[in-house]
């Protein structure tokens, strides 16, 4: 399996389940506004957060909202973009991405739900050096894709690396081609289901005692259904 096969699984079902999805989201376009402008053409982070918002079927309006405010049309929170490091149980790796108001609150809670999962917060680069930031953009398949046709305008595209699954291909870029890929496949007329920077675990870690996997779940559970955290990556194989 590609290496985020289950993360397209779970995450479907994680956005479908959870209704905070658009608050995330809305704090990831307003902050892309805020640092790049509201024009999505001239900002690629912008451009990458309003095509998550729309494959996750956020509304137009909370969309314009959310840029509007980013930008200082209108009046909103000012976000915090923070990064945390650490240790679930078993040694399994875990960053968590934030955005936040109120940075001493979240600091508090991430610290807690570390604790909770029978993990600990660790320093800044104790577990980074064990994921590869890259891009990854995914399309399903559909009736009368060829692999070969899509893997030549993959790579034409300047992508490095392409895998075809069952129900869907797998693209990775370096960040900096990240949205010259995106939008030169965009051209040739495909579609994403996801089109994102990720960070993506280089080897995987499986947990064999009950104990450690249901303290493991309840430490990404926590933090998953905080809105302050945007992204849990972690290598551990479930």
């Amino acid at each position: 399996m590609g290496r985020i096969g289950t993360i397209v699984n779970r995450k479907n079902k994680q956005d479908a389940a959870r209704g905070k999805v658009f608050t995330k989201l809305g704090r990831y376009i307003m902050v892309a506004a805020r640092d790049g402008g509201s024009d999505p053409e001239y900002n690629a982070a912008l451009k990458s957060a309003i095509e998550k918002a729309k494959a996750a079927n956020m509304p137009n309006d909370n969309i314009d909202r959310a840029i509007k405010k980013g930008a200082g049309e209108l009046e909103g929170m000012v976000f915090t973009e923070l990064t945390y490091e650490g240790y679930g149980p078993g040694g399994i790796a875990v960053l968590v991405e934030c955005l936040t108001d109120n940075t001493n609150r979240t600091s508090a809670d991430v610290r807690s739900y570390f604790s909770k999962g029978n993990g600990n917060l660790g320093t800044n680069g104790c577990v980074s050096f064990m994921f590869d930031h890259l891009g990854v953009l995914v399309i399903d398949k559909a009736e009368g894709m060829d692999d070969e046709e899509i893997e030549m305008a993959v790579i034409e595209a300047g992508a490095e690396d392409f895998q075809v699954e069952d129900d869907h291909y797998e693209i990775y870029t370096s960040v900096s081609d990240f949205a010259s890929v995106r939008d030169a496949l965009t051209e040739e007329g495909y579609e994403f289901s996801m089109a994102e920077l990720r960070y993506l675990p280089q080897t995987m870690t499986r947990l064999t005692d009950e104990g450690d996997i249901k303290s493991m779940q309840k430490l990404i559970d926590l933090m998953e259904d905080n809105d302050d955290v945007q992204n849990v990556y972690h290598n551990w194989e479930a």
